[in-house]
């Protein structure tokens, strides 16, 4: 496992300076072919000054061979000296260069994330200057359905589909020493729940004297999740929970009688939980931890039939409602399990098993009455102190719980 993962790292960077391309063995033909053809989705343009100075360097040279004048084809020969010498310092400012991105997931609608973009230098004697990167996120899928795409016209396909696009450049305002490595950070915000891509489009250049524009293109994606936002919700004490004459032990820590794990002993533990036996043979002090003990334990289950959530926002609305509750009643100890669309009840004993719950909502979409019939939907077993969702007007989402209506959003 630990080989998979370092041979999947050194495959993650990209450039030419990545691993698998530092192996291929140096061929002059091979550069000479490239600086002729340049690889596909590289492009040099001129600015404006570099603009400028073709155009004056034609000047020049035009009345260079007019007059005969030497001063003005040594003039000439340094203005194209200029043109050469920016395009080949160009080259090895991006020899040796790889780079990766690391998208911290899954993201959460709404809130600020990081995107994390790694640059490293594998050159031994030159630095890079001035490098810039271009990245763009949008939804995997888009928001536009079949039937809203036959009315729509071309131009507002693609509008709608450029509206969902999230573009940002990162810049590199410190030289990168040789064999070094930097890290930018791009903060995105997504709109929606979902699946994500983020795409490193481009990684760009001025460097040496700003006359050529140089940009390689890549193709390195990422997906994420994106989970459903959190949303304020009014909730109703007057619909308690049932709470039975023996509690629901949980795998959390807590002051129960049931032993969850041993841990390392921390300064203010209570001497009369160490366990000696366990720290005579590790060496070192280790304290019991016992399983919490809750009495009213609730059970999350969400059915989303297309023929009752038939409002695209009201079934974000329901998304985030049941991802904030599951959160809310997982931090206070409270959340028994969790079942969507007549799935199995998925005991929430870890934080992981809250993670799977929202990576399930931000994939959610309505289902059919056969398919919620055919996962066994109706057949789920009597529980109490069940959690239901209903929608709650034209807008607005409801929770119950055993038929008694608790919050609302």
């Amino acid at each position: 496992m630990a080989v998979a993962a370092a041979v999947q790292t050194r495959l993650d960077w990209q450039g030419p300076g990545a691993p698998e391309r530092a192996r291929r063995v140096f061929d002059w033909s091979t550069l000479l072919w490239s600086l002729v053809f340049p690889p596909r989705r590289h492009r040099i343009m001129p600015t404006v000054p570099g603009l400028f100075l073709m155009v004056m360097a034609m000047g020049i040279g035009t009345a260079a061979y007019n007059t005969g004048s030497n001063i003005l084809f040594i003039t000439l020969s340094l203005l194209l000296a200029c043109l050469l010498l920016s395009g080949l310092m160009s080259w090895f400012n991006f020899s040796g260069i790889c780079w990766r991105v690391r998208p911290p997931g899954p993201w959460r609608a709404g809130h600020e994330t990081l995107v994390t973009v790694e640059v490293g230098n594998r050159k031994q004697w030159l630095p890079t200057y001035g490098l810039w990167f271009e990245l763009e996120t949008h939804p995997r899928r888009s928001d536009i359905s079949d039937a809203a795409a036959d009315k729509m016209r071309v131009r507002e396909i693609l509008a709608a589909a450029e509206r969902a696009v999230t573009r940002g450049r990162l810049h590199l305002r410190d030289r990168l020493e040789p064999g070094g490595e930097a890290a930018l950070d791009w903060i995105v915000k997504p709109a929606r729940r979902g699946e994500a891509v983020v795409q490193l489009t481009a990684v760009g250049s001025l460097f040496p004297f700003g006359f050529l524009r140089k940009n390689i293109g890549t193709a390195l994606r990422c997906q994420v999740l994106v989970w459903p936002a959190q949303v304020e919700y009014q909730s109703r004490a007057a619909a308690a929970a049932h709470t039975g004459a023996q509690g629901q032990r949980t795998a959390r820590a807590g002051t129960g009688d049931d032993l969850l794990a041993l841990r390392k002993y921390n300064e203010g533990d209570s001497h009369r939980l160490i366990h000696w036996k366990a720290s005579a043979r590790l060496g070192k002090l280790m304290v019991r931890q016992f399983a919490a003990e809750s009495h009213d334990g609730y059970v999350l289950r969400l059915d989303t039939p297309a023929g009752v959530w038939t409002r695209p926002e009201q079934f974000e609305l329901l998304c985030s409602l049941a991802g904030t509750m599951a959160e809310d009643l997982y931090a206070a100890g409270r959340l028994r399990g969790v079942s969507v669309n007549g799935g199995p009840l998925l005991e929430t004993r870890r934080v992981r098993d809250l993670e799977a719950f929202l990576d399930q909502l931000a994939l959610l979409q309505p289902v059919t009455e056969e398919d919620l019939r055919g996962a066994g939907g109706s057949a789920f077993p009597l529980t109490s102190n069940l959690i239901t969702f209903a929608p709650d007007g034209a807008r607005g989402v409801a929770a119950y719980v055993d038929g008694n209506k608790t919050a609302s959003a």
